[in-house]
Protein backbone atom coordinates (compact mmCIF):
# COMPACT_ATOMS: atom_id res chain seq x y z
CA UNK A 1 0.00 0.00 0.00
CA UNK A 2 1.68 3.82 -0.86
CA UNK A 3 2.29 5.44 2.05
CA UNK A 4 -0.23 8.09 3.29
CA UNK A 5 -0.07 11.22 0.82
CA UNK A 6 2.09 9.24 -1.78
CA UNK A 7 1.81 10.37 -5.12
CA UNK A 8 2.07 7.81 -8.33
CA UNK A 9 2.39 9.94 -11.20
CA UNK A 10 -0.31 8.45 -14.13
CA UNK A 11 1.65 6.70 -16.47
CA UNK A 12 3.81 4.90 -13.69
CA UNK A 13 3.04 1.22 -13.98
CA UNK A 14 1.20 -0.45 -10.62
CA UNK A 15 3.17 -3.46 -8.90
CA UNK A 16 1.64 -6.25 -7.85
CA UNK A 17 0.97 -5.35 -4.38
CA UNK A 18 -0.29 -1.79 -5.59
CA UNK A 19 -2.70 -3.64 -8.32
CA UNK A 20 -4.29 -5.83 -5.34
CA UNK A 21 -4.68 -2.59 -3.00
CA UNK A 22 -6.30 -1.18 -5.58
CA UNK A 23 -8.68 -4.32 -6.48
CA UNK A 24 -9.55 -4.72 -2.83
CA UNK A 25 -10.18 -1.04 -2.22
CA UNK A 26 -12.77 -0.93 -5.40
CA UNK A 27 -14.28 -3.76 -3.64
CA UNK A 28 -15.14 -2.43 -0.76
CA UNK A 29 -16.34 0.50 -2.22
CA UNK A 30 -18.65 -1.43 -4.61
CA UNK A 31 -19.77 -3.51 -1.31
CA UNK A 32 -20.45 -0.23 0.26
CA UNK A 33 -22.49 0.92 -2.44
CA UNK A 34 -24.61 -2.42 -1.97
CA UNK A 35 -24.99 -1.73 2.03
CA UNK A 36 -26.06 1.63 1.06
CA UNK A 37 -28.13 1.04 -1.55
CA UNK A 38 -30.17 -2.10 0.44
CA UNK A 39 -30.30 0.82 3.72
CA UNK A 40 -31.88 2.50 0.96
CA UNK A 41 -34.81 0.02 -0.01
CA UNK A 42 -34.08 -1.29 -3.54
CA UNK A 43 -33.66 -5.03 -3.57
CA UNK A 44 -30.36 -6.45 -3.87
CA UNK A 45 -31.37 -8.96 -6.80
CA UNK A 46 -34.66 -8.50 -9.40
CA UNK A 47 -36.35 -12.02 -9.91
CA UNK A 48 -38.75 -12.20 -12.54
CA UNK A 49 -41.67 -14.21 -11.69
CA UNK A 50 -43.44 -15.85 -14.43
CA UNK A 51 -46.64 -18.23 -14.77
CA UNK A 52 -48.91 -19.27 -17.32
CA UNK A 53 -52.55 -20.42 -15.90
CA UNK A 54 -55.85 -21.44 -16.76
CA UNK A 55 -58.10 -20.89 -13.57
CA UNK A 56 -55.70 -18.95 -11.75
CA UNK A 57 -53.89 -21.11 -9.26
CA UNK A 58 -50.13 -20.21 -11.06
CA UNK A 59 -51.06 -16.54 -10.92
CA UNK A 60 -51.66 -16.66 -7.42
CA UNK A 61 -48.39 -18.85 -6.95
CA UNK A 62 -46.80 -16.02 -8.71
CA UNK A 63 -47.99 -13.35 -6.56
CA UNK A 64 -46.90 -15.34 -3.45
CA UNK A 65 -43.28 -15.13 -4.88
CA UNK A 66 -43.31 -11.43 -5.79
CA UNK A 67 -44.58 -11.13 -2.10
CA UNK A 68 -42.05 -13.28 -0.40
CA UNK A 69 -39.19 -12.24 -2.70
CA UNK A 70 -39.71 -8.53 -1.65
CA UNK A 71 -40.12 -9.69 1.85
CA UNK A 72 -36.26 -11.41 1.95
CA UNK A 73 -35.11 -7.76 0.38
CA UNK A 74 -35.35 -9.19 -3.40
CA UNK A 75 -37.26 -7.08 -6.30
CA UNK A 76 -40.02 -9.15 -8.06
CA UNK A 77 -42.36 -8.71 -10.45
CA UNK A 78 -45.23 -11.13 -12.09
CA UNK A 79 -45.70 -11.46 -15.62
CA UNK A 80 -47.82 -13.74 -17.61
CA UNK A 81 -45.88 -15.89 -19.84
CA UNK A 82 -47.45 -14.69 -23.18
CA UNK A 83 -46.25 -11.25 -22.54
CA UNK A 84 -42.89 -12.71 -22.76
CA UNK A 85 -40.70 -12.66 -25.80
CA UNK A 86 -37.65 -15.31 -26.11
CA UNK A 87 -35.47 -12.20 -26.79
CA UNK A 88 -37.26 -10.36 -23.10
CA UNK A 89 -36.60 -13.62 -21.78
CA UNK A 90 -32.79 -13.82 -22.49
CA UNK A 91 -32.56 -10.27 -21.09
CA UNK A 92 -33.17 -11.42 -17.62
CA UNK A 93 -30.92 -12.75 -14.63
CA UNK A 94 -32.93 -15.01 -12.72
CA UNK A 95 -36.70 -16.49 -13.18
CA UNK A 96 -38.92 -18.42 -11.65
CA UNK A 97 -41.89 -19.93 -13.69
CA UNK A 98 -44.58 -21.22 -12.71
CA UNK A 99 -47.36 -22.47 -14.78
CA UNK A 100 -50.32 -25.02 -14.87
CA UNK A 101 -50.93 -28.19 -17.43
CA UNK A 102 -54.32 -28.03 -18.73
CA UNK A 103 -56.68 -30.85 -20.23
CA UNK A 104 -54.28 -33.98 -21.22
CA UNK A 105 -50.79 -32.13 -21.59
CA UNK A 106 -51.82 -28.66 -23.09
CA UNK A 107 -50.25 -25.40 -22.47
CA UNK A 108 -52.65 -23.01 -20.64
CA UNK A 109 -53.75 -20.39 -22.60
CA UNK A 110 -52.31 -17.52 -21.47
CA UNK A 111 -48.86 -19.50 -22.37
CA UNK A 112 -48.95 -21.12 -26.04
CA UNK A 113 -47.44 -18.38 -27.55
CA UNK A 114 -44.40 -18.23 -25.23
CA UNK A 115 -44.06 -22.40 -25.89
CA UNK A 116 -44.24 -21.67 -29.77
CA UNK A 117 -41.42 -19.34 -29.62
CA UNK A 118 -39.45 -20.72 -27.54
CA UNK A 119 -39.31 -24.30 -28.91
CA UNK A 120 -38.75 -22.81 -32.32
CA UNK A 121 -35.55 -23.27 -34.41
CA UNK A 122 -34.71 -19.11 -33.98
CA UNK A 123 -34.97 -18.97 -29.85
CA UNK A 124 -31.82 -17.09 -28.75
CA UNK A 125 -29.21 -18.73 -26.30
CA UNK A 126 -29.86 -18.27 -22.38
CA UNK A 127 -26.53 -18.98 -20.93
CA UNK A 128 -27.29 -16.02 -18.93
CA UNK A 129 -30.23 -16.89 -17.30
CA UNK A 130 -30.72 -18.82 -13.71
CA UNK A 131 -33.91 -20.61 -13.64
CA UNK A 132 -36.35 -22.57 -11.41
CA UNK A 133 -39.82 -24.35 -12.77
CA UNK A 134 -42.67 -25.01 -10.40
CA UNK A 135 -45.54 -27.37 -12.16
CA UNK A 136 -48.83 -27.76 -11.27
CA UNK A 137 -51.49 -30.53 -12.76
CA UNK A 138 -53.38 -33.61 -11.84
CA UNK A 139 -52.30 -36.98 -11.41
CA UNK A 140 -55.24 -38.32 -12.79
CA UNK A 141 -54.32 -36.98 -16.37
CA UNK A 142 -51.32 -38.98 -18.19
CA UNK A 143 -49.75 -36.21 -19.09
CA UNK A 144 -49.27 -34.58 -15.53
CA UNK A 145 -47.18 -31.07 -15.38
CA UNK A 146 -46.42 -31.82 -19.37
CA UNK A 147 -46.20 -28.25 -19.83
CA UNK A 148 -43.83 -27.84 -16.74
CA UNK A 149 -41.69 -30.77 -17.81
CA UNK A 150 -41.37 -29.47 -21.17
CA UNK A 151 -40.40 -25.68 -20.74
CA UNK A 152 -38.03 -26.59 -17.73
CA UNK A 153 -35.87 -28.87 -20.88
CA UNK A 154 -35.88 -26.56 -23.05
CA UNK A 155 -35.08 -23.85 -21.01
CA UNK A 156 -32.15 -26.38 -20.02
CA UNK A 157 -31.20 -27.39 -23.80
CA UNK A 158 -30.99 -23.05 -24.54
CA UNK A 159 -28.43 -23.20 -21.99
CA UNK A 160 -29.76 -21.37 -19.10
CA UNK A 161 -29.10 -22.97 -15.42
CA UNK A 162 -31.50 -24.27 -13.45
CA UNK A 163 -31.22 -22.76 -9.36
CA UNK A 164 -33.33 -25.39 -8.21
CA UNK A 165 -34.99 -29.43 -9.01
CA UNK A 166 -38.27 -28.71 -10.53
CA UNK A 167 -41.52 -29.74 -7.83
CA UNK A 168 -44.98 -30.87 -9.67
CA UNK A 169 -47.59 -30.60 -7.78
CA UNK A 170 -50.93 -32.58 -7.97
CA UNK A 171 -53.82 -30.86 -6.99
CA UNK A 172 -53.52 -30.16 -3.16
CA UNK A 173 -50.64 -27.97 -4.23
CA UNK A 174 -50.34 -25.52 -1.15
CA UNK A 175 -47.97 -27.55 0.87
CA UNK A 176 -45.14 -28.56 -2.06
CA UNK A 177 -45.60 -25.00 -3.24
CA UNK A 178 -44.75 -23.32 -0.39
CA UNK A 179 -42.10 -25.54 0.54
CA UNK A 180 -40.56 -25.06 -3.22
CA UNK A 181 -41.40 -20.69 -2.86
CA UNK A 182 -39.36 -21.01 0.44
CA UNK A 183 -36.25 -23.04 -0.63
CA UNK A 184 -35.53 -20.87 -3.82
CA UNK A 185 -35.77 -17.27 -2.46
CA UNK A 186 -34.01 -18.13 0.75
CA UNK A 187 -30.86 -19.81 -1.68
CA UNK A 188 -31.83 -16.47 -4.23
CA UNK A 189 -31.90 -14.25 -1.19
CA UNK A 190 -28.39 -15.96 0.26
CA UNK A 191 -26.58 -15.84 -2.53
CA UNK A 192 -27.36 -12.38 -3.70
CA UNK A 193 -26.85 -10.60 0.56
CA UNK A 194 -30.46 -9.65 0.31
CA UNK A 195 -32.06 -8.61 3.46
CA UNK A 196 -35.17 -9.44 4.73
CA UNK A 197 -37.36 -6.06 4.94
CA UNK A 198 -40.46 -7.58 7.03
CA UNK A 199 -43.01 -7.44 3.99
CA UNK A 200 -46.23 -7.93 5.37
CA UNK A 201 -47.71 -10.99 4.06
CA UNK A 202 -51.13 -11.83 2.97
CA UNK A 203 -51.41 -9.42 -0.27
CA UNK A 204 -50.29 -10.52 -3.24
CA UNK A 205 -48.55 -7.71 -5.44
CA UNK A 206 -50.82 -7.50 -9.06
CA UNK A 207 -49.40 -9.17 -12.27
CA UNK A 208 -47.81 -6.99 -14.19
CA UNK A 209 -47.99 -6.60 -18.31
CA UNK A 210 -49.42 -5.11 -20.89
CA UNK A 211 -53.05 -5.25 -22.08
CA UNK A 212 -54.37 -6.79 -18.91
CA UNK A 213 -58.17 -6.45 -19.33
CA UNK A 214 -59.34 -6.30 -15.42
CA UNK A 215 -58.10 -4.17 -12.57
CA UNK A 216 -54.76 -4.65 -11.17
CA UNK A 217 -55.67 -4.23 -7.48
CA UNK A 218 -53.80 -6.25 -5.54
CA UNK A 219 -56.39 -8.96 -3.34
CA UNK A 220 -55.95 -9.57 0.35
CA UNK A 221 -55.98 -13.42 1.00
CA UNK A 222 -59.12 -15.32 2.18
CA UNK A 223 -59.06 -17.14 5.02
CA UNK A 224 -61.66 -19.46 3.46
CA UNK A 225 -59.52 -22.23 0.93
CA UNK A 226 -59.85 -26.02 0.07
CA UNK A 227 -58.14 -26.85 3.40
CA UNK A 228 -61.02 -24.05 5.40
CA UNK A 229 -64.07 -24.11 2.97
CA UNK A 230 -66.81 -21.59 4.06
CA UNK A 231 -70.15 -23.78 5.92
CA UNK A 232 -72.04 -21.83 3.12
CA UNK A 233 -76.10 -22.25 3.21
CA UNK A 234 -77.61 -22.90 -0.20
CA UNK A 235 -80.73 -20.39 -0.55
CA UNK A 236 -82.10 -21.34 -3.96
CA UNK A 237 -82.01 -24.43 -6.15
CA UNK A 238 -83.93 -23.34 -9.45
CA UNK A 239 -84.59 -25.75 -12.33
CA UNK A 240 -83.59 -23.92 -15.79
CA UNK A 241 -84.11 -25.90 -18.25
CA UNK A 242 -87.53 -27.51 -19.43
CA UNK A 243 -88.40 -30.39 -17.34
CA UNK A 244 -89.03 -31.92 -20.93
CA UNK A 245 -85.53 -31.66 -21.59
CA UNK A 246 -82.65 -33.88 -22.21
CA UNK A 247 -80.98 -31.80 -20.04
CA UNK A 248 -81.04 -30.54 -15.80
CA UNK A 249 -79.61 -27.49 -15.63
CA UNK A 250 -80.09 -25.51 -12.60
CA UNK A 251 -79.29 -22.12 -10.90
CA UNK A 252 -77.95 -22.13 -7.14
CA UNK A 253 -77.04 -19.19 -4.64
CA UNK A 254 -75.21 -19.77 -1.59
CA UNK A 255 -75.53 -17.37 1.30
CA UNK A 256 -72.55 -15.42 2.19
CA UNK A 257 -73.72 -14.07 5.37
CA UNK A 258 -70.58 -12.34 7.43
CA UNK A 259 -68.52 -14.77 6.13
CA UNK A 260 -66.02 -12.00 4.62
CA UNK A 261 -66.08 -14.19 1.60
CA UNK A 262 -65.83 -12.16 -1.67
CA UNK A 263 -65.40 -12.53 -5.02
CA UNK A 264 -65.41 -10.70 -8.81
CA UNK A 265 -67.34 -11.66 -11.66
CA UNK A 266 -65.28 -14.13 -13.59
CA UNK A 267 -64.14 -15.87 -10.73
CA UNK A 268 -65.33 -19.65 -10.08
CA UNK A 269 -66.48 -21.16 -6.97
CA UNK A 270 -65.25 -24.65 -5.74
CA UNK A 271 -67.43 -26.84 -3.94
CA UNK A 272 -66.61 -29.81 -1.55
CA UNK A 273 -68.94 -32.30 -2.19
CA UNK A 274 -70.28 -35.13 -0.28
CA UNK A 275 -70.29 -38.69 -2.42
CA UNK A 276 -73.96 -40.48 -2.85
CA UNK A 277 -74.94 -42.46 0.33
CA UNK A 278 -76.39 -45.29 -2.23
CA UNK A 279 -73.13 -45.29 -3.84
CA UNK A 280 -70.99 -45.20 -0.24
CA UNK A 281 -73.21 -48.46 0.86
CA UNK A 282 -73.20 -50.25 -2.70
CA UNK A 283 -69.71 -50.02 -1.73
CA UNK A 284 -69.37 -51.13 1.67
CA UNK A 285 -72.51 -54.01 0.54
CA UNK A 286 -69.69 -55.66 -2.18
CA UNK A 287 -66.61 -54.98 0.15
CA UNK A 288 -68.65 -57.30 2.96
CA UNK A 289 -67.98 -54.33 5.26
CA UNK A 290 -70.15 -52.66 7.77
CA UNK A 291 -68.80 -49.22 7.51
CA UNK A 292 -67.58 -48.84 11.14
CA UNK A 293 -63.99 -50.29 10.56
CA UNK A 294 -61.36 -47.92 10.72
CA UNK A 295 -59.98 -46.21 8.30
CA UNK A 296 -57.45 -43.22 7.84
CA UNK A 297 -58.63 -42.42 11.53
CA UNK A 298 -62.36 -42.43 11.21
CA UNK A 299 -64.97 -44.96 10.38
CA UNK A 300 -64.51 -46.46 6.81
CA UNK A 301 -67.99 -44.94 5.78
CA UNK A 302 -67.42 -41.95 6.70
CA UNK A 303 -64.24 -42.16 4.79
CA UNK A 304 -65.81 -43.26 1.59
CA UNK A 305 -68.16 -40.36 2.14
CA UNK A 306 -65.93 -37.45 2.43
CA UNK A 307 -62.30 -38.22 2.24
CA UNK A 308 -61.98 -40.48 -1.31
CA UNK A 309 -63.19 -39.89 -5.09
CA UNK A 310 -65.55 -42.87 -5.63
CA UNK A 311 -66.87 -42.21 -8.95
CA UNK A 312 -64.15 -41.66 -11.08
CA UNK A 313 -61.43 -44.67 -10.90
CA UNK A 314 -57.62 -43.67 -10.07
CA UNK A 315 -54.97 -44.56 -12.65
CA UNK A 316 -53.43 -46.35 -9.38
CA UNK A 317 -56.73 -48.75 -9.04
CA UNK A 318 -56.72 -49.03 -12.80
CA UNK A 319 -53.11 -50.80 -12.92
CA UNK A 320 -53.70 -52.65 -9.69
CA UNK A 321 -56.96 -53.80 -11.10
CA UNK A 322 -55.30 -54.94 -14.28
CA UNK A 323 -52.35 -56.90 -12.77
CA UNK A 324 -54.52 -58.58 -9.94
CA UNK A 325 -57.79 -59.71 -12.51
CA UNK A 326 -55.71 -60.33 -15.60
CA UNK A 327 -58.66 -62.17 -17.42
CA UNK A 328 -61.38 -59.02 -16.08
CA UNK A 329 -62.66 -57.12 -19.47
CA UNK A 330 -60.31 -53.87 -17.97
CA UNK A 331 -56.82 -56.03 -17.99
CA UNK A 332 -57.70 -57.24 -21.88
CA UNK A 333 -57.92 -53.12 -22.64
CA UNK A 334 -55.12 -51.99 -20.50
CA UNK A 335 -52.85 -54.93 -22.28
CA UNK A 336 -53.63 -53.67 -25.94
CA UNK A 337 -51.60 -50.20 -24.46
CA UNK A 338 -54.34 -47.90 -26.45
CA UNK A 339 -55.47 -44.59 -24.98
CA UNK A 340 -58.03 -44.13 -26.97
CA UNK A 341 -59.90 -47.51 -26.25
CA UNK A 342 -59.03 -47.25 -22.24
CA UNK A 343 -60.88 -44.16 -22.39
CA UNK A 344 -63.88 -45.59 -24.26
CA UNK A 345 -63.98 -48.78 -22.24
CA UNK A 346 -64.07 -46.31 -19.02
CA UNK A 347 -66.06 -43.85 -19.66
CA UNK A 348 -69.44 -43.94 -17.17
CA UNK A 349 -67.52 -47.00 -15.21
CA UNK A 350 -66.68 -45.57 -11.55
CA UNK A 351 -64.96 -47.54 -8.31
CA UNK A 352 -67.80 -49.66 -8.06
CA UNK A 353 -68.23 -50.95 -11.55
CA UNK A 354 -64.32 -52.18 -11.75
CA UNK A 355 -64.55 -53.70 -8.18
CA UNK A 356 -67.37 -55.81 -10.02
CA UNK A 357 -65.32 -56.58 -13.19
CA UNK A 358 -62.44 -57.81 -11.17
CA UNK A 359 -64.25 -60.09 -9.34
CA UNK A 360 -62.43 -61.83 -6.29
CA UNK A 361 -59.18 -60.60 -7.43
CA UNK A 362 -60.71 -57.48 -6.01
CA UNK A 363 -58.90 -55.58 -2.83
CA UNK A 364 -60.27 -55.21 0.40
CA UNK A 365 -61.60 -52.43 1.99
CA UNK A 366 -58.12 -52.17 3.42
CA UNK A 367 -56.27 -52.44 0.48
CA UNK A 368 -59.01 -50.34 -1.45
CA UNK A 369 -58.02 -46.50 0.08
CA UNK A 370 -55.01 -46.37 -0.53
CA UNK A 371 -55.65 -46.89 -4.50
CA UNK A 372 -58.02 -44.03 -4.16
CA UNK A 373 -57.74 -40.42 -4.94
CA UNK A 374 -58.34 -37.56 -2.22
CA UNK A 375 -62.05 -36.16 -3.27
CA UNK A 376 -61.30 -32.88 -4.69
CA UNK A 377 -63.91 -29.71 -4.55
CA UNK A 378 -65.83 -29.10 -8.28
CA UNK A 379 -65.08 -25.81 -9.46
CA UNK A 380 -68.20 -23.35 -11.24
CA UNK A 381 -67.77 -20.32 -12.67
CA UNK A 382 -69.64 -17.73 -10.71
CA UNK A 383 -72.86 -16.66 -12.78
CA UNK A 384 -73.36 -13.64 -10.16
CA UNK A 385 -71.95 -10.16 -9.86
CA UNK A 386 -71.06 -8.61 -6.39
CA UNK A 387 -71.96 -5.24 -7.10
CA UNK A 388 -75.65 -6.67 -8.68
CA UNK A 389 -76.37 -9.52 -6.00
CA UNK A 390 -74.69 -8.29 -2.66
CA UNK A 391 -74.46 -11.00 -0.18
CA UNK A 392 -74.67 -13.89 -2.57
CA UNK A 393 -72.95 -16.18 -4.94
CA UNK A 394 -74.70 -17.62 -7.94
CA UNK A 395 -73.56 -20.79 -10.11
CA UNK A 396 -75.25 -22.40 -12.49
CA UNK A 397 -74.88 -26.29 -13.17
CA UNK A 398 -75.54 -28.80 -15.28
CA UNK A 399 -76.47 -32.31 -13.43
CA UNK A 400 -75.08 -35.05 -14.89
CA UNK A 401 -76.99 -38.17 -14.37
CA UNK A 402 -77.18 -41.51 -16.38
CA UNK A 403 -77.80 -45.31 -16.48
CA UNK A 404 -75.24 -47.60 -17.03
CA UNK A 405 -76.82 -51.48 -17.05
CA UNK A 406 -78.21 -51.94 -14.06
CA UNK A 407 -77.43 -49.09 -12.14
CA UNK A 408 -78.22 -44.91 -12.05
CA UNK A 409 -75.04 -42.99 -12.44
CA UNK A 410 -74.42 -39.58 -11.17
CA UNK A 411 -71.78 -36.78 -10.84
CA UNK A 412 -70.62 -36.71 -8.08
CA UNK A 413 -71.31 -32.43 -7.37
CA UNK A 414 -74.04 -31.86 -9.41
CA UNK A 415 -76.31 -34.24 -7.86
CA UNK A 416 -74.84 -33.20 -4.43
CA UNK A 417 -76.22 -29.82 -4.79
CA UNK A 418 -79.61 -30.84 -6.77
CA UNK A 419 -80.07 -33.81 -4.65
CA UNK A 420 -78.56 -33.79 -1.16
CA UNK A 421 -78.03 -30.37 0.12
CA UNK A 422 -81.61 -30.57 1.22
CA UNK A 423 -80.85 -32.62 4.59
CA UNK A 424 -77.79 -30.38 5.25
CA UNK A 425 -78.09 -27.17 3.35
CA UNK A 426 -74.68 -25.59 4.22
CA UNK A 427 -71.82 -26.69 1.58
CA UNK A 428 -68.31 -26.16 2.05
CA UNK A 429 -67.23 -23.54 -0.40
CA UNK A 430 -64.30 -21.09 -1.46
CA UNK A 431 -63.46 -18.78 -4.36
CA UNK A 432 -60.82 -19.50 -6.70
CA UNK A 433 -60.03 -16.12 -8.17
CA UNK A 434 -59.52 -15.76 -12.01
CA UNK A 435 -57.59 -12.11 -12.49
CA UNK A 436 -57.60 -13.35 -16.24
CA UNK A 437 -61.25 -13.69 -16.88
CA UNK A 438 -63.14 -10.60 -16.13
CA UNK A 439 -64.81 -7.91 -17.09
CA UNK A 440 -62.67 -4.93 -18.67
CA UNK A 441 -61.61 -2.52 -16.46
CA UNK A 442 -62.49 0.16 -19.57
CA UNK A 443 -66.43 0.84 -18.98
CA UNK A 444 -66.29 1.73 -22.37
CA UNK A 445 -64.42 -1.03 -23.91
CA UNK A 446 -67.10 -3.46 -26.35
CA UNK A 447 -67.25 -7.08 -25.14
CA UNK A 448 -68.00 -10.14 -27.31
CA UNK A 449 -69.11 -13.12 -25.40
CA UNK A 450 -69.46 -16.60 -26.72
CA UNK A 451 -71.61 -19.16 -24.34
CA UNK A 452 -73.67 -22.02 -25.72
CA UNK A 453 -75.07 -24.19 -22.64
CA UNK A 454 -74.02 -23.32 -19.20
CA UNK A 455 -70.96 -21.25 -20.65
CA UNK A 456 -73.38 -18.59 -20.44
CA UNK A 457 -72.98 -18.19 -17.13
CA UNK A 458 -70.22 -15.59 -16.26
CA UNK A 459 -71.58 -14.03 -19.15
CA UNK A 460 -74.98 -13.11 -16.79
CA UNK A 461 -72.31 -12.07 -13.79
CA UNK A 462 -70.45 -9.68 -16.42
CA UNK A 463 -74.12 -8.15 -17.91
CA UNK A 464 -75.28 -7.79 -14.46
CA UNK A 465 -71.86 -6.30 -13.54
CA UNK A 466 -71.84 -3.41 -16.45
CA UNK A 467 -75.59 -2.60 -15.84
CA UNK A 468 -74.52 -1.56 -11.79
CA UNK A 469 -71.39 0.42 -12.90
CA UNK A 470 -73.43 1.73 -15.39
CA UNK A 471 -71.07 1.69 -18.23
CA UNK A 472 -71.65 2.02 -21.95
CA UNK A 473 -69.58 -0.07 -23.47
CA UNK A 474 -71.43 -1.91 -25.98
CA UNK A 475 -72.50 -6.30 -25.23
CA UNK A 476 -72.70 -8.88 -27.52
CA UNK A 477 -73.64 -12.61 -26.34
CA UNK A 478 -73.30 -15.51 -28.51
CA UNK A 479 -75.76 -18.26 -26.58
CA UNK A 480 -77.24 -21.41 -27.76
CA UNK A 481 -78.08 -25.15 -27.17
CA UNK A 482 -80.48 -28.07 -28.38
CA UNK A 483 -83.84 -26.48 -28.11
CA UNK A 484 -85.38 -23.45 -27.68
CA UNK A 485 -88.65 -23.87 -26.04
CA UNK A 486 -86.56 -26.51 -23.43
CA UNK A 487 -82.71 -25.22 -23.05
CA UNK A 488 -83.11 -21.60 -23.52
CA UNK A 489 -81.91 -20.55 -19.85
CA UNK A 490 -82.18 -17.05 -18.31
CA UNK A 491 -84.49 -16.33 -21.39
CA UNK A 492 -86.17 -14.02 -19.21
CA UNK A 493 -82.65 -12.12 -17.82
CA UNK A 494 -81.49 -11.87 -21.16
CA UNK A 495 -84.63 -10.43 -22.81
CA UNK A 496 -84.75 -8.15 -20.45
CA UNK A 497 -81.09 -6.84 -20.55
CA UNK A 498 -81.61 -6.52 -24.17
CA UNK A 499 -84.64 -4.74 -24.03
CA UNK A 500 -82.84 -2.11 -21.40
CA UNK A 501 -79.89 -1.90 -23.55
CA UNK A 502 -77.40 -3.13 -21.52
CA UNK A 503 -77.08 -6.26 -24.15
CA UNK A 504 -76.83 -4.72 -27.63
CA UNK A 505 -76.48 -7.86 -29.50
CA UNK A 506 -78.05 -11.47 -28.66
CA UNK A 507 -77.45 -14.19 -31.32
CA UNK A 508 -78.92 -17.60 -30.37
CA UNK A 509 -78.61 -20.99 -32.32
CA UNK A 510 -80.20 -23.77 -31.44
CA UNK A 511 -78.84 -27.01 -33.02
CA UNK A 512 -82.28 -29.29 -33.26
CA UNK A 513 -84.75 -26.87 -33.75
CA UNK A 514 -84.30 -27.09 -37.62
CA UNK A 515 -82.99 -30.08 -40.26
CA UNK A 516 -79.43 -28.28 -40.38
CA UNK A 517 -78.09 -28.19 -37.11
CA UNK A 518 -76.94 -25.13 -36.28
CA UNK A 519 -73.96 -23.67 -33.58
CA UNK A 520 -72.69 -20.39 -32.38
CA UNK A 521 -69.37 -20.59 -34.57
CA UNK A 522 -72.22 -20.68 -37.41
CA UNK A 523 -73.63 -17.52 -36.00
CA UNK A 524 -70.09 -16.57 -35.78
CA UNK A 525 -69.43 -16.75 -39.77
CA UNK A 526 -72.65 -15.45 -40.62
CA UNK A 527 -71.89 -12.41 -38.23
CA UNK A 528 -68.46 -12.13 -39.99
CA UNK A 529 -67.98 -8.36 -41.06
CA UNK A 530 -69.57 -7.10 -37.36
CA UNK A 531 -67.81 -9.07 -35.35
CA UNK A 532 -64.81 -8.01 -36.97
CA UNK A 533 -65.65 -4.80 -36.43
CA UNK A 534 -66.29 -5.19 -32.79
CA UNK A 535 -62.73 -6.41 -32.47
CA UNK A 536 -61.23 -3.61 -34.03
CA UNK A 537 -63.15 -1.30 -32.53
CA UNK A 538 -61.40 -2.59 -29.12
CA UNK A 539 -63.92 -5.38 -28.19
CA UNK A 540 -62.64 -7.55 -25.51
CA UNK A 541 -63.49 -11.60 -26.89
CA UNK A 542 -64.54 -13.71 -24.16
CA UNK A 543 -65.54 -17.54 -24.31
CA UNK A 544 -66.42 -20.31 -21.88
CA UNK A 545 -67.67 -23.80 -22.00
CA UNK A 546 -66.60 -26.90 -23.42
CA UNK A 547 -62.84 -27.48 -23.95
CA UNK A 548 -62.97 -30.52 -26.09
CA UNK A 549 -64.96 -29.52 -29.03
CA UNK A 550 -66.47 -26.22 -29.31
CA UNK A 551 -63.85 -24.07 -27.50
CA UNK A 552 -61.98 -25.42 -31.12
CA UNK A 553 -64.44 -24.66 -32.89
CA UNK A 554 -64.93 -21.39 -32.30
CA UNK A 555 -61.36 -20.70 -32.85
CA UNK A 556 -61.33 -22.25 -35.59
CA UNK A 557 -64.20 -19.90 -36.71
CA UNK A 558 -62.37 -16.86 -35.77
CA UNK A 559 -59.55 -17.51 -37.44
CA UNK A 560 -61.92 -17.66 -40.19
CA UNK A 561 -64.05 -14.56 -39.75
CA UNK A 562 -60.13 -12.68 -39.45
CA UNK A 563 -58.98 -14.46 -42.40
CA UNK A 564 -62.21 -13.38 -44.28
CA UNK A 565 -62.13 -10.06 -43.20
CA UNK A 566 -58.95 -8.51 -43.25
CA UNK A 567 -58.31 -10.68 -46.64
CA UNK A 568 -54.38 -11.49 -45.99
CA UNK A 569 -54.50 -15.20 -45.39
CA UNK A 570 -54.48 -17.82 -42.45
CA UNK A 571 -51.29 -16.90 -41.40
CA UNK A 572 -52.03 -13.54 -40.91
CA UNK A 573 -55.09 -14.21 -39.17
CA UNK A 574 -53.27 -16.01 -36.16
CA UNK A 575 -51.19 -13.35 -35.70
CA UNK A 576 -53.64 -11.01 -35.11
CA UNK A 577 -55.48 -13.48 -32.71
CA UNK A 578 -52.04 -13.74 -31.40
CA UNK A 579 -51.78 -10.24 -30.58
CA UNK A 580 -55.48 -10.32 -28.58
CA UNK A 581 -54.20 -13.08 -26.62
CA UNK A 582 -51.55 -11.03 -25.31
CA UNK A 583 -53.33 -7.82 -25.01
CA UNK A 584 -55.36 -10.21 -22.77
CA UNK A 585 -58.43 -9.49 -25.38
CA UNK A 586 -59.24 -13.31 -26.34
CA UNK A 587 -59.53 -15.19 -23.31
CA UNK A 588 -61.13 -17.98 -22.22
CA UNK A 589 -62.35 -19.98 -18.98
CA UNK A 590 -63.31 -23.86 -20.92
CA UNK A 591 -63.46 -27.29 -19.01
Amino acid sequence: MPPTGALIPADAPFTAGQEAWLAGFIAGIAAAGRRDTAAAGAPAATIDVLFGTQTGNAEYLAGELVAGARARGLGGTATPLDAVTPERLAAMSHVLLVISTYGEGEMPDNAGLFWEALRSGTAPRLEGLRYAVLGLGDRGYDEFCRAAKVIDTRLEQLGATRLHERVDCDVDFEEPAAAWTATVLDRLAAETGATTTGAAPGTAPAPTGAGTATATTPRPRSPWNRRTPYRSRLAVNRLLSSPDSAKEIRHYEFDLADSGLTYEAGDALAVVPVNDEALVGALLAHLGASGEEEADGRPLAQALRTGHEIRTPSKELIAALAERAPSSGLAAVVARGNRPDLDSWLHGRDVLDLLRDAGPAAPAAGELLPLLRPLQARQYSISSSPLAHPGRVHVTVASVRYTRGDRRHGGVASTYLADRLGADPAAGVFVQPNASFGVPADDDAPMVMIGPGTGVAPFRGFLHERAARGASGRNWLFFGDRHRARDFVYEEELTALRESGVLSRLDLAFSRDQAEKVYVQTRMRERSRELYAWLEDGAHLYVCGDASRMAKDVDAALLGVVAEQRGRGDDDAAEYLADLRRAKRYVRDVY
